[in-house]
């Protein structure tokens, strides 16, 4: 598998690529395994790192994020935002996928592999935790690495902006009771400091910061902000890398304990994904929206908000339960579809643009 991201303007424009993207899935394997050997080889190290959170948001994560977005969010101009108007239909499309069909669909997913399919390699009085953890993901929608995928699919940067803010309101108010309808919980602990810390660490912080940079470099013209953007955009896949390293050193001692039922998690978490992409993407193209809104369209759904999944596991059920090993699983293996993904929707342009 070559994942194909076009991370500039020449490869957009059909000029080669370099070695570095043609073989970027043989990147994110190696850092994989390069972070699973650091977790183990030095243990304390990242244990100091991981511990270093505020409201269950890892710092050094969230800083490589912000590398990973400012590109995309230099590129948003607010004095044309009003074009999103024109867009309603990927918005709706964004909304219905994530809030009508995903919680659902992951909640089947989950009562189908971890309660039957899966269940007698798994232990007996866990199966319901893992299942919660499974649907507290599929209640959470990405918010900070959408900017990530709509920037290497060449998404609408004004519409991304717009659909997470919309998105990131609806779930103040309709994640809780969707978890607890399909958990059968009568109240669920929403984590406001994690909710409101990650919309000001992952939107409203790197914004301010791209935009002010936007400005410094529009002085000297539409060619040189070009000419920056275009310098400043491999950062985001050497980001994302390090973030995956990261990730992977985080819960590499979990990966070797446990490498089964990890790798029977993330069975319901990979499908789900792409039953979520295809749907998006299809009644995106069903209703004739334009290619790069619905690329941001479709990657919001497949992807979550692991920071707020991670953080409800461990009140609801502790920090060594199979939920919150679940919630976990889903970020592990986020980064690797999203990146295949990513690959579906450059290479479909073609056959999504033909009437």
């Amino acid at each position: 598998m070559s994942i194909q991201c076009e991370t500039t303007a020449e490869a957009a424009a059909g000029a080669p690529m370099s070695i570095f993207e043609r073989f970027l899935s043989l990147w994110v394997l190696l850092c994989i395994g390069a972070g699973i050997l650091l977790g183990q080889g030095f243990p304390a190290l990242f244990q100091a790192l991981g511990q270093m959170e505020v409201a269950q948001v890892n710092i050094p994560v969230g800083l490589l994020i912000w590398v990973m977005i400012v590109p995309m969010l230099m590129k948003i101009d607010f004095d044309s935002i009003h074009e999103v108007k024109d867009q309603k239909a990927g918005i709706a499309i964004t909304l219905f996928v994530n809030w009508a069909i995903k919680p659902f669909t992951m909640a089947a997913l989950g009562w189908l592999f971890i309660r039957h399919i899966f269940a007698p390699w798994l232990p007996a009085e866990q199966l319901d935790s893992y299942i919660a953890g499974l649907i507290l993901l599929g209640a959470a929608p990405c918010t900070a690495m959408v900017f990530v995928w709509s920037n290497l699919c060449r998404g609408h940067a004004n519409f991304t902006l717009s659909q997470v803010a919309l998105n990131d309101l609806v779930m103040v108010f309709a994640f809780a009771p969707i978890v607890a309808l399909l958990l059968g919980i009568s109240a669920i602990p929403v984590p406001w400091d994690t909710l409101l810390l990650s919309v000001v660490m992952y939107i409203v912080i790197p914004l301010a910061i791209a935009q002010g940079l936007r400005r410094h470099f529009m002085r000297n013209g539409e060619a040189a902000f070009k000419q920056a953007v275009e310098r400043i955009g491999p950062f985001t896949i050497l980001a994302l890398l390090a973030t995956l390293v990261l990730l992977f050193a985080f819960q590499g001692e979990a990966i070797v304990r446990q490498p089964l039922v990890i790798a029977m998690l993330a069975v319901p978490i990979f499908l789900q994904g792409l039953l979520i992409a295809a749907l998006g993407y299809l009644l995106n193209r069903w209703f004739r929206v334009r290619h790069d809104v619905a690329g941001p369209s479709t990657m919001i759904g497949a992807s979550n908000f692991f920071e707020l999944a991670v953080a409800v596991a461990i009140v609801l059920y502790g920090f060594d339960s199979g939920a919150a090993l679940a919630t976990v699983v889903g970020v592990l293996i986020e980064v690797p579809v999203m990146l295949w993904l990513v690959k579906m929707i450059n290479n479909s342009k073609a056959w999504y643009e033909r009437r």
